[in-house]
């Protein structure tokens, strides 16, 4: 398959590894050249810097040819307008489009571009894992790998006043406790000596 990412950010350069890892001729556009250096060395697909939302770009990386157009940019406009070029100016029969706010994504897709909003499946994974644990988020929400580290809590932390606030109760009660036995000791050399 030949996909057109636009945007070489973690996502895009993530994506466009997995793709290329998986056999697909992928083309990334970014308009950072230093956004190039997040791909891995082993990246066998071709790089452009330029603009998504520029037809000229977007013809110069194969557009005409693409089978699949991902726009990752962090601009919801930019991907929007880069998925509308792909789809209606050259006929490319799969876009996605990254965007953040969710109106605005339910309204490109009535415009025919598939969407992916961020903040409803990060939303939805989280709410996921707050009710029914990380695992059943399917991997969004990654469970712990070891053990929280036992001792005290980082100093100033809200969790070291707690631990200061029992520690200072307890050492209260011990001493507390020793007074009264004292006390009962004394008492009882008191009643004997009577």
């Amino acid at each position: 398959m030949r996909v057109i990412i636009i945007g070489c950010g973690r996502v895009g350069a993530r994506t466009a590894a997995e793709l290329d890892e998986r056999g697909h001729h992928v083309t990334v556009i970014d308009v950072d050249q230093r956004a190039f250096n997040r791909l891995p060395g082993t990246f066998g697909g071709v790089t452009v810097r330029g603009s998504g939302t520029d037809e000229d770009i977007l013809r110069g990386a194969g557009a005409d040819l693409g089978e699949l157009l991902i726009a990752l940019t962090e601009g919801d406009n930019r991907n929007a307008l880069a998925a509308q070029l792909g789809k209606h100016i050259f006929g490319i029969p799969r876009v996605i489009a990254k965007i953040n706010d969710p109106l605005r994504a339910e309204a490109y897709r009535t415009l025919g571009l598939e969407t992916l909003c961020r903040t409803v499946v990060l939303a939805d994974a989280l709410v996921l894992a707050a009710t029914d644990g990380a695992e059943a988020s399917g991997g969004a929400v990654q469970p712990p790998t070891a053990e929280p580290r036992q001792g005290m809590p980082p100093a100033g932390s809200r969790a070291a006043a707690v631990a200061a606030a029992d520690a200072a109760m307890a050492e209260a009660a011990t001493a507390e406790a020793a007074t009264a036995e004292a006390a009962t000791a004394e008492a009882a050399t008191g009643d004997e000596g009577a």
